[in-house]
């Protein structure tokens, strides 16, 4: 087994490498004058079994060609297996024709990833459940809730006995994902924020489903971008009378003016994942803490490489 890495988040894959008790290959992603993307692998890789670490993130198609072009030299070199272990797959929103004439980019990734040479796809939280179906290649779809869970329970568990909490999915299609760290909290309650949003981008809180006055308030979702839907959702939750609101969120995009927004939010605190790699301004916000999933990824990786089973990490 042999762990390789872009540019896209090289501390993450670090990580990944320490919990493997792996070095990470030795490998050169680098730029010609003109931008383009110039991989060479320095080691032999002849029938290794090849994982390699690169989220789509800011800049989406920079970090998407690196992977593109580091699955097609493994492939080159033959490897004998190929996995493509992409913590955050960008172009995930893009999973459905919202309408006419419009793409499936997520489709179109997929089949990027799979026409380069990939053999197999390891992600975390996908947007959609649907994009595993997207790829013609086995697809592991991991969870951050068991990670999430279990920070949570040592934050809040003792000091609230864990019978004021109550988890909160900031829109209805986030339910699902709510409901499954809601009993792993030891079922607690759910709550739904209703919201109408009229463009990309905006979004208006309009009702809160459930009562959660005097409720330490946990919401999960995702992904974060622009943090407009998160703000608005958390002072909709302090204004129906809950004590405090704490987001989770498995990617923190974070653009633009996201941090500045978080700053400035009623949110008492904003937990992410290591997923993509946080700017200086996220390292650097009081309200912002990054979660690592280096061990969730590295414990999948050597099951996948063992041929056990991956499913069961989230029994």
């Amino acid at each position: 087994m042999k762990i390789m890495a872009g540019n896209s988040n090289l501390p993450l894959a670090r990580a990944i490498a320490a919990y493997l008790e792996l070095p990470l290959t030795d490998a050169s992603v680098r730029r010609f004058a003109d931008e383009e993307v110039f991989v060479e692998i320095h080691e032999n890789v002849r029938g290794e079994d090849v994982f390699i670490i690169q989220s789509t993130s800011y800049p989406t198609n920079d970090n998407l060609m690196e992977l593109l072009i580091c699955t097609d030299a493994l492939r080159r070199a033959s490897a004998k297996r190929i996995t493509a272990v992409v913590p955050y797959f960008g172009y995930a929103r893009q999973d459905r024709k919202p309408g006419p004439r419009t793409p499936i980019s997520a489709k179109l990734v997929a089949n990027l990833i799979t026409t380069a040479g990939a053999d197999r796809v390891l992600s975390v939280d996908l947007h959609a459940g649907q994009i595993q179906g997207f790829f013609d290649i086995p697809t592991d779809n991991l969870y951050g809730a068991p990670v999430m869970a279990a920070d949570i329970q040592a934050r809040y568990g003792a000091s609230n006995g864990g019978g004021e909490l109550m988890v909160v999915s900031p829109d209805v299609g986030g339910v699902v994902r709510a409901r499954a760290l809601a009993k792993r909290l030891d079922n607690a309650p759910l709550a739904i924020v209703d919201k109408r949003r009229d463009k990309p981008g905006q979004s208006e809180v309009m009702n809160i489903i459930g009562d959660v006055k005097g409720r330490t308030c946990i919401m999960i979702d995702d992904i974060i971008d622009s943090g407009g839907t998160l703000c608005n959702a958390a002072q909709a939750l302090l204004d129906a009378g809950a004590a405090s609101v704490t987001a989770y969120i498995s990617h923190g995009v974070l653009s633009g003016a996201a941090v500045a927004r978080v700053n400035n939010s009623a949110l008492k605190e904003l937990v992410i994942t290591d997923s993509i790699l946080p700017t200086e301004a996220t390292r650097e916000s009081p309200k912002i803490r990054v979660m690592t999933i280096a061990p969730l990824i590295g414990e999948a990786i050597r099951r996948i490489a063992d041929e056990s089973s991956v499913s069961s990490l989230f029994d």
